[in-house]
């Protein structure tokens, strides 16, 4: 029995609580029947404020903590595959009595503790047996300042029509985005073109309807797949370009699956902002080319500037311009021949350019502002705590 702190010092007073919660967290706790808790694999416990991952295997009992190395990930939410457990927000692997890493990765470890039956019910020491380390990592290359550099707006194009490569056809969204690109080169613009359908990147995997947390930047999938080329997206919008003309047919009414499909992985850059208060896009400028057979130009360039401005990027007055020759019009071939020909809608590209230019000029030459995040994005999402 440890003496009360009536009477002790100051000093006293913090040894003598330092000696309560050192004897607490020693304390072996109830975390349920084992009878019920053997009919499954995996799952997550609690020993006092302590989140656990108890896996069963084997006739043995196992518990580590339950917060994953990478980003606080729940393991014992995530799935046993053979001796490691697995984080069901982005797939780190941790052993399931060792705590170690995957094999490559054993330096990575989670904190161990005890687990004892007695009596029909499971025991957890709170104090864990292994500390938690964490291996150092190199940083992704999307992971670095945004500070722009030096020179004239450059200007990305960002082709969202998609077609067999092997018989290539004429897409007016992709002419007429051709030709504001060559507007910015005439004018001493460094440009770029992205094409979506040269790209190979993943969906969207949904890790943010997990967790708010569980969305990083970059995006997890990048981060885990080399071979993803959604970077090269993210570095184009987020670092290098002053500029992004974004081209998109209309399909069935709304923009391209291509588009949706880049939108998607965008949402990482939008919970930046959301989360940690760091605003991926500044002093940027987004416009818009929208071309299709069907109708709802206006329901296609509602959603971008939403979108876009979500992100952060303002828009120049009159921001897209758009050609369709509506619902009824089904002789496309006549539509291709229109755009081919068109002097006004190529123009009407040039002069969408001159207008992105002349404010990207503006906002490159303005003091910069402080960025507030929208009212109904203020809250935030509480990080989720390590268990040491």
């Amino acid at each position: 029995m440890l003496p009360g702190p009536v009477g002790l010092g100051l000093r006293a007073s913090i040894s003598y609580r330092a000696a309560v919660e050192n004897t607490a967290n020693d304390e072996w706790v109830d975390v349920g029947a084992a009878e019920a808790l053997r009919e499954r694999p995996l799952q997550q416990v609690t020993a006092g404020r302590l989140k656990l991952a108890l896996s069963y295997q084997d006739g043995s009992f196992a518990a580590i903590s339950g917060v994953c190395n990478h980003v606080g990930g729940p393991l014992g939410e995530g799935t046993l595959h053979g001796e490691y457990i697995a984080c069901p927000w982005h797939g780190w692997k941790f052993h399931r009595q060792t705590g170690a890493g995957e094999p490559g990765y054993e330096a990575d470890q989670v904190p161990t503790h005890e687990v004892k039956v007695e009596q029909g019910r499971v025991l957890v020491r709170r104090a864990p047996s292994t500390p938690r380390r964490k291996a150092p990592h190199a940083k992704h290359a999307l992971e670095r300042s945004l500070e722009r550099e030096p020179g004239p707006p450059r200007v990305v194009g960002i082709s969202t029509t998609n077609m067999n490569s092997e018989l290539p056809r004429y897409s007016t969204s992709d002419a007429l985005l051709d030709s504001a690109l060559a507007r910015a080169r005439a004018a001493g613009h460094e440009t770029r073109l992205l094409r979506l359908r040269d790209l190979s990147f993943r969906n969207c995997e949904g890790y943010y309807s997990k967790s708010a947390h569980a969305c990083t930047w970059p995006c997890s999938i990048t981060q885990m797949d080399a071979q993803d080329q959604m970077d090269q997206v993210y570095d184009a919008l987020v670092f290098w370009a002053d500029v992004v003309v974004v081209a998109t047919p209309i399909r069935w009414g709304v923009a391209s699956a291509l588009y949706f499909k880049m939108a998607e992985r965008l949402n990482c850059v939008q919970n930046q902002l959301t989360l940690r208060d760091r605003v991926m896009i500044r002093n940027k400028v987004a416009s818009f080319i929208i071309t299709g057979g069907q109708d709802n130009v206006q329901g296609v360039a509602g959603q971008a500037l939403t979108f876009f401005s979500e992100l952060g990027f303002s828009f120049p007055q009159f921001p897209y311009i758009a050609h369709s020759r509506g619902w009824s019009a089904e002789d496309m071939e006549n539509n291709v021949r229109l755009v081919q020909h068109s002097t006004g809608l190529h123009e009407a590209a040039r002069a969408l350019m001159d207008r992105s230019l002349a404010l990207s000029q503006h906002l490159l030459g303005s003091s910069e502002s402080e960025t507030v995040r929208a009212g109904r994005k203020a809250s935030g999402a509480p990080a989720p705590a390590a268990d040491e």
